[in-house]
Parts: C-alpha cells; structure tokens; sequence
C-alpha cells in the first residue's frame, strides 16, 4: 500500500474539518468538525505506523490515546452545550458570548429590541 493514499484522505478529512470550524455557527457540528480532524490525525498515525514498520506499534498505541481523548472531550463538550442551551435557549456560536449568567440588564435590552422591532 502507498503512503499517499491515506495521506491524502487524511488530508481531505482535515480540510473538511477546519471548514466546519470555521464555517459552522451550530456548536455540535463545531465539535464534530473537531472530531473530523482528530480522525484525520488518527489516520495518519496508522498509516505512518504501517509504513515505517515499527515493531512496537506506536502509531497505533498513540491513535487509541487519541482516541480516548477525543471521546473524553465530545463529552465534555456536550455536556456544555446542554447546560448553555438550557440556560440561553441557543446553541449558536455567535449568539453565545460569554459563559456566565445573564443579568436583568441583558433582559432589559432584549425588550427594547423586541419594541423597537414591533
């Protein structure tokens, strides 16, 4: 097998993944974006693993430690986007400024902008 081929893949999976980092506003497929990427690394480990030959299989150990990191983080970050949506009602990465909570003032604002609107 040549190197290139999941070289490029792997490639192509972490273009697709910055784009969606980028270019998404929607926080769950900001996090499967990274996840894309994350894979896109994992990839190459093998790939390089398998073509260097190492008898102890280090590229390979190293993809599961990512691994275990990656699910580690996607639940994390999950977790967080429940809790800011059920505090904001959003999972827009725009719209979600600061993580605290929002004061009367913000309430206070959003009122007149819904008036002025009206």
């Amino acid at each position: 097998m040549h190197l290139a081929y999941p070289a490029v893949l792997a490639v192509l999976l972490f273009s697709v993944g910055v784009y969606g980092v980028l270019a998404r506003r929607n926080v769950v497929l900001v996090l499967m974006s990274v996840e894309l990427m994350l894979n896109a690394v994992n990839l190459n480990l093998v790939a390089f693993d398998v073509w260097l030959r190492d008898t102890l299989h280090a590229g390979q150990a190293l993809t599961l430690f990512t691994i275990t990191v990656a699910a580690a983080e996607i639940g994390l970050g999950l977790a967080i986007v429940l809790l800011v949506y059920r505090t904001r009602r959003t999972a827009a990465v725009d719209e979600v400024t600061a993580l605290g909570d929002r004061h009367e003032a913000d309430d206070l604002a959003d009122a007149a902008k819904e008036q002025a609107a009206a």
